[in-house]
């Protein structure tokens, strides 16, 4: 039933063959094709297609012509990606011609049980609010004597022209001469055959792993971060590589370690890649950054002189902002990025690109650029995430009284002030403090911490832990639905 489709912060995802069924796929993808003929095709004689595309899951490829078919046999012409595709490369291709945008079947980093669908308009990044409640509106639409022609989709391949696209956003030269070794994990995704094609063109030596479909990720995650880079960092310290590098399912995010095996964080990613824009390529424009993300990009803004904007959580918001203003760079704590000059979409396969481009310019390791910049800042960020794991009536009964009452002091630090344009964030002061909200994605609440030292940040952590368990004690003496709770640290 359509109760069950429900577009988070980046479309909707859910597990194959409990509530991601054919059945299911057809409801979305008919509401779409409602979407685009009221947007799209009133008043016009010709009919712009919907590109389609997915990525390497179980079932992918077939959910995906399964969508087209409905499209065409409701009237709304589409086109079937040849292979898996990266998300940010199928954005890019509703702009190479003129389209109705794109579905992508897609879960991204989530587990490989996981399946989804996005859709993204023909301005190339992730739809709007507005746009994802006009789909919704129609996902009861589909007629229960609908039939779908199995006919055969056209298909398009995007990776020659996006390819030749990267290639103008890129100082490859550069690159190529070098002379860094980098080692790539595809982590079985849709950057492989795109990334490593293009370090090849460039002439950058690179080691391969992982570069070929498996729809069960190796028995890990696609999601690049420390605990599932494992053999790229033995990789990187063994081969003595420069650097280690990775993306996602779908190859929006991305994940580097540097020559010492580190992980670098997506906060610390961020500020190199806007410290490279501005002091090697001399490029200037806005920061946007999330509410969840770190204040060192704060920080350099101020010290470069360059204007700082705050979103909700999820690149759609990021995305808007980047269609309206002169923005340099545009990220998220998740590992999602654009720069100016590019697609209003995350795009991990160019944001890896920037950052070997970013150490053949400085000539430097990896390591001693991330302490150059932390010299150059004068302040140290620390970053902490935990996962609060709650049944739905005790996360929803925990907001709302935080919601309703925020903590006017964290121990005996005074909160100064609250921010609420998405969850709950506490300052403690500019540079310190802690935000609050539910996952757009995931059953759970998401917890973030910043501060300017490890011991202020691990005290801040310990005394809201100990003042959530008292209201949390509360709400369990108040109601039987009450669960407990389990918080889950994550780096």
């Amino acid at each position: 039933m359509s109760d069950v489709i429900k577009f988070g912060t980046d479309g909707w995802r859910a597990i194959i063959a409990e509530d991601f069924t054919f059945a299911n796929v057809e409801r979305v993808a008919y509401a779409v094709g409602a979407y685009v003929k009221e947007t799209y095709y009133k008043g016009q004689s010709h009919k712009v297609p919907v590109l389609v595309g997915y990525d390497t899951r179980f079932l992918a490829d077939r959910f995906a012509k399964r969508a087209a078919q409905v499209l065409i046999s409701m009237g709304v012409p589409a086109k079937l990606a040849k292979r898996d595709v990266p998300t940010p490369a199928i954005a890019w291709a509703t702009q190479l011609e003129p389209t109705a945008g794109a579905i992508q079947v897609t879960a991204s980093h989530n587990p490989p049980e996981y399946c989804g669908i996005k859709y993204i308009p023909e301005y190339a990044g992730p739809a709007t609010n507005e746009i994802t409640q006009a789909i919704s509106s129609h996902l009861k639409d589909l007629p229960d004597d609908f039939v779908i022609d199995s006919v055969e989709v056209p298909e398009f391949d995007v990776q020659p022209n996006y390819l030749s696209a990267l290639e103008s956003r890129v100082d490859g030269k550069r690159l190529g001469k070098s002379g860094l070794k980098v080692a790539y994990d595809a982590l079985y995704s849709t950057s492989r055959g795109y990334l490593d094609q293009a370090l090849a063109t460039f002439g950058v030596t690179t080691k391969v792993l992982h570069n070929w479909r498996d729809p069960l990720f190796g028995g890990g995650m696609p999601e690049p971060k420390g605990e599932y880079l494992k053999e790229l960092i033995k990789t990187v310290v063994e081969g003595k590589f420069d650097v280690g590098i990775a993306t996602d399912g779908d190859a929006d995010r991305f994940g580097v370690v540097d020559e010492t095996g580190k992980y670098l964080s997506p906060n610390q990613l961020l500020a190199l890649l806007a410290r490279h824009l501005v002091k090697n390529r001399g490029q200037k424009g806005a920061i946007v950054r999330t509410v969840a993300t770190s204040h060192l990009l704060d920080r350099m803004a101020e010290q470069y002189g360059l204007k700082i904007f705050e979103t909700p959580v999820g690149f759609k918001y990021i995305g808007e902002i980047m269609r309206k203003e002169d923005v340099l760079i545009g990220g998220e704590e998740s590992g999602g990025v654009s720069v100016k000059g590019h697609i209003p979409e995350k795009d991990g396969i160019l944001a890896n690109l920037l950052l070997i481009e970013m150490m053949a310019y400085e000539g430097k390791p990896l390591s001693q650029i991330w302490s150059d910049l932390q010299k150059e800042v004068g302040i140290v960020f620390v970053h902490r995430r935990a996962d609060l794991h709650l049944n739905m009536p005790t996360q929803k009964a925990l907001i709302a009284e935080l919601t309703a009452s925020p903590f006017e002091k964290i121990g005996d630090e005074k909160v100064v002030r609250v921010g609420r344009s998405d969850g709950l964030k506490l300052y403690l002061d500019d540079n310190n403090w802690l935000l609050v909200r539910p996952s757009g994605t995931e059953p759970l609440i998401r917890l973030y911490f910043e501060g300017t030292s490890d011991e202020r940040i691990e005290k801040v952590m310990i005394n809201f832990q100990k003042q959530i368990d008292g209201i949390l004690a509360n709400i369990a003496a108040g109601k039987s639905a009450a669960g407990s709770s389990k918080v889950e640290a994550r780096a």
